[in-house]
């Protein structure tokens, strides 16, 4: 079992001040997971996305993340791979020089991005994306394995030519690919591609997920494989606050994730910009389910009606809006559902730095410890 904190290095205030404090916020936060036994820091790739995301160039945050780390992995979830948006060639040279300064840490997944706003600042349309994001797909370890490339392809033409340098991981990284519906979990199952599941279902939904994806791993074809390295491994996202003081956590945990469902529906759907209110957990409870039959988001062409599909998943997660022992119950029911990776959401727009820093540590102190030592109790 893997517990990881992924970033979209997410702000209510955008002021130049403000979101430079938020990406040394985040090293500094990085760098506690580190101490604390996390296993993975993972960060996603957006462009154009205000307050809702402002990781946009994730191979320099995580490369100098690697500078000053020794341990935790290095995660890209997920880069983005339309071509004109980043280009094999260049994803393979910098992934491998990734895994080589970061001496084999790097955890590779791939997708196209979510919404049209993104895609068309590359002058793309979202609904076209698809074949030109699994023709990268194929092509990259390739790369990276061979050391070099000739390709001719409908949407890449590369003459033959050598690529260096090659990854310390051989013949690459592990690969991944970022799912939320049912049918790009079969996408990864059958590709034999880890599976970063980036919606915000619950663990009934996480179990149901878990089997279409094993299903289509089991039952993969060859000629389907991208890469070199098949494994199947489920990754859950997880949105958390962890204080001792369970009421609070729950007040900040629930306006942290009503500023996410906003900005998410604002990007993915056009709906009003998110609030900042600070309220009562009851009053944002209230407050999200007032979205519920007038907010629609669109997370990776998933339909999510925010309260209904989407706000339940968060109310499940409430679980891990609590003390440590919240927090082992609802992780303990991701697992049972068949997760193999947490992917702890913390930074959600307006949560204090302080409360993050808190979390980590409660999590690294208590939570994991009661995860890694369950094994060595049931073999006694």
């Amino acid at each position: 079992m893997r517990f990881s904190i992924i970033y979209e290095a997410q702000m209510a205030d955008t002021s130049r001040e403000n979101e430079q404090r938020v990406f040394h916020e985040i090293i500094e936060q990085s760098l506690l997971a580190e101490e604390m036994g996390f296993d993975v820091i993972w960060a996603v790739e957006h462009t154009a996305l205000t307050q809702y995301a402002h990781m946009s160039a994730p191979e320099t945050f995580l490369a100098y993340l690697a500078g000053r780390t020794t341990r935790i992995g290095i995660g890209h979830g997920v880069v983005c791979l339309p071509p004109a948006m980043n280009h094999p060639v260049k994803v393979a040279e910098r992934i491998a020089t990734l895994d080589i300064l970061s001496n084999g840490r790097v955890h590779f997944g791939m997708g196209k991005g979510g919404t049209q706003q993104e895609a068309g600042t590359f002058g793309y349309q979202l609904s076209e994306l698809q074949p030109m994001v699994d023709e990268s797909m194929y092509l990259i370890p390739k790369i990276l394995k061979q050391g070099e490339i000739e390709h001719d392809g409908e949407y890449v033409k590369i003459p033959h030519r050598p690529i260096h340098p090659s990854p310390k991981q051989d013949p690459h990284p592990q690969l991944y690919m970022a799912c939320t519906r049912a049918d790009s979990l079969i996408t990864a199952g059958s590709r034999g591609l880890g599976a970063l599941v980036l919606g915000f279902a619950g663990p009934d939904d996480i179990a149901d997920k878990n089997a279409i994806y094993r299903d289509a791993y089991a039952s993969r074809k060859a000629e389907d494989q991208v890469g070199y390295r098949p494994q199947a491994h489920l990754a859950a996202l997880c949105p958390a606050i962890v204080l001792d003081d369970r009421e609070k956590a729950r007040r900040v945990g629930l306006r942290g994730q009503r500023f996410f469902v906003e900005s998410l529906g604002y990007w993915y759907s056009g709906g009003p910009k998110p609030s900042v209110e600070d309220l009562d957990a009851s009053e944002q409870e209230a407050a999200l389910k007032r979205h519920k039959e007038e907010t629609v988001a669109w997370l990776s062409e998933e339909k999510i009606e925010v309260g209904r599909h989407h706000t339940e998943s968060f109310e499940v997660a409430q679980d891990a809006y609590g003390t440590p022992d919240d927090c082992i119950r609802y992780v303990t029911r991701l697992f049972d559902a068949g997760a193999d990776e947490i992917l702890f959401m913390f930074q959600m727009g307006g949560i204090p730095h302080e409360v993050i820093m808190e979390t980590i540590r409660n999590i690294g102190e208590k939570v994991i410890p009661h995860f890694r030592a369950a094994p060595a109790l049931a073999a006694e």
